[in-house]
């Protein structure tokens, strides 16, 4: 039996403030999918910052 192609991907969470790509998840591929902005903690910054979506 084949194996069901699964609709998510992993994507890379990137820092607003300094650009360094800190955390990888996987997100829903599904069309309409809002962007994602989460607030994390970014080691290079030392505090909580909105991080954003970016694909490799």
């Amino acid at each position: 039996m084949a194996k069901k192609k699964s609709k998510r991907e992993y994507v890379w969470l990137e820092c607003t403030q300094c650009s360094h790509r800190n955390y990888r998840t996987s997100v829903s591929v599904a069309e309409g999918t809002p962007k994602l902005k989460l607030k994390k903690f970014c080691k290079n910054e030392r505090k909580h910052t909105v991080h954003k979506i970016r694909r490799k």
